[in-house]
């Protein structure tokens, strides 16, 4: 299970996608996202379905691996399900048992936010595996420049984004070798009720904090040693260039979102 965690990793590639300037990445994916969240019909769907694959197919990252992270948050998507589709309300009932009550409304609700959560993971996936945690650091700080005027530390909080994105890897990885380190000396996760599954977790969640803490402190000091104080008058060895392929895909954009708006207009 944790090993099908896929945000946060980089998969090394040589695609279009890979190539894009990050900021550009950035934008596109903020607005596919709020895309998602305005769509409504079955063809704004298979439209915005079929924009993320062809992404995906550019990028070269097969299909499989990037369905890997869905697995991780398969327990969310459930239940997430489950509560749209007993608590939304609707006129063609299926099922009722006391206050719990099925209708069709509340199934294709639940379907569409089904898709919604798999489409945003996936779109969230492709942008972290296709973009290297220092380009997310750039980008972010970026875009998050014009804000310096009213106070915002936007290298603070371009790198703050970028260690978290960047130490989750780590994270599952020292959890995976606690786990089986534990296995090994007797310790039993899968039997019990909720309370001892709860208490089992004690062995591993300690020496995890520990460990967390203890890479914290390390990073810290290497990032004084390297005399790092923050953005200020900080220069790129690789400065952002908007390339001919950047502009390219952001006409692409344009033309979705056009598509998207013309199909809600006329079809919804």
């Amino acid at each position: 299970m944790l090993r099908d965690i896929t945000i946060g990793q980089y998969y090394n590639s040589d695609s279009v996608i890979h190539r894009l300037d990050p900021r550009f990445k950035l934008i596109a994916a903020i607005v596919y996202v709020v895309v998602l969240f305005i769509i409504n019909d079955i063809y704004t769907y298979v439209f915005s379905i079929a924009a993320l694959f062809a992404v995906i197919a550019l990028s070269k990252v097969p299909l499989k691996y990037m369905l890997r992270g869905i697995k991780s948050v398969m327990f969310i998507i459930v239940i997430t399900a489950l509560l749209n589709m007993f608590t939304t309300r609707g006129e063609t009932i299926l099922w009722e048992f006391g206050f719990l009550r099925l209708t069709m409304e509340g199934i294709i609700f639940a379907v569409k936010m089904v898709v919604r959560l798999i489409m945003l993971i996936m779109a969230s996936s492709v942008l972290t595996l296709t973009t290297t945690p220092i380009q997310l650091t750039d980008g972010i700080e970026y875009l998050l420049k014009p804000f310096r005027k009213i106070g915002v530390p936007a290298h603070e909080i371009a790198m703050m984004m970028t260690i978290a994105l960047r130490f989750i890897p780590t994270l599952l990885d020292e959890t995976d070798k606690i786990i089986k380190a534990q296995q090994a000396r007797g310790a039993d996760f899968d039997t019990g009720g909720i309370i001892k599954k709860a208490k089992s977790l004690v062995p591993i969640l300690v020496p995890l904090f520990v460990s967390s803490f203890r890479r914290a402190d390390e990073l810290a000091m290497a990032m004084e040693a390297r005399c790092y104080r923050g953005g200020e008058n900080r220069t790129r060895m690789n400065e952002m260039v908007m390339g001919k392929n950047d502009y390219t895909g952001a006409v692409i954009v344009v033309i979705f979102v056009a598509v998207i708006t013309a199909m809600i207009i006329f079809l919804g």
